[in-house]
């Protein structure tokens, strides 16, 4: 992402976890707001810690205080292990999340597949770690069961999607969030990698970061 990117070795439960750390962006020796992890979208479709997705929610939450930490699914990069649909990949988050940030606030964000894996992160952790944020972007709900989100969390969350989204329709990105009476904001005419709206999708995020507690 930039010249400062630290490259990571972690470990998860399929062996090496290749991760990319960027520092948080602070103003006279203020401390960052805590460690922000990022997954991606679909392995098996070219999806990698470099999508361009998710370098966009890195820069955002860098820019609003917080350390980021994207990383590659098993079987992804130089990442150990197969593709799991899902079961190890949220395997991975967490042991990503226990090896970066074992303690303090944490965020998760994730794009695609990465934001369905997330949504299961934020339910397993959420009571145990101080979740402070969350964002959910092109959340793959016609294809995968996606976890709700904690009522209490509500507010903490963004769900984001392109109104004419072809890979994810926004109709089941409704349909899964209109039971939790839980907002979508939707970016008109934006597809599932917004292109050309890269910088509209940054500062959606950091305007969320920057409202939230």
């Amino acid at each position: 992402m930039n010249a400062q990117t630290e490259r990571l070795a972690l470990t998860g439960a399929a062996g090496a976890i290749e991760a990319a750390r960027d520092a948080a962006s602070l103003q006279g020796g203020t401390a960052p707001r805590g460690v922000a992890i990022i997954a991606h979208p679909h392995p098996l479709f070219g999806g990698t810690m470099d999508n361009k997705v998710v370098q966009t929610l890195a820069r955002a939450f860098t820019q609003c205080g917080w350390t980021t930490v994207r990383f590659n699914f098993r079987g992804v990069g130089a990442s150990a292990g197969a593709h799991d649909e899902g079961r190890g990949e949220l395997q991975d988050l967490l042991a990503v999340v226990q090896q970066v940030a074992p303690q303090g606030p944490i965020a998760l964000a994730g794009f695609s597949f990465g934001a369905f894996v997330t949504s299961h992160a934020l339910a397993a952790l959420w009571g145990e770690r101080e979740v402070a944020q969350a964002v959910l972007v092109g959340t793959a709900a016609s294809r995968f069961t996606v976890a709700p989100v904690p009522p209490e969390a509500h507010l903490r969350t963004l769900v984001l999607h392109g109104e004419q989204d072809d890979t994810v329709p926004l109709s089941a990105v409704l349909d899964w969030a209109r039971p939790q009476i839980l907002p979508v904001t939707v970016v008109p005419g934006g597809g599932h990698f917004f292109h050309g709206q890269l910088t509209l999708l940054k500062n959606l995020v950091v305007r969320h970061l920057q409202s939230g507690p």
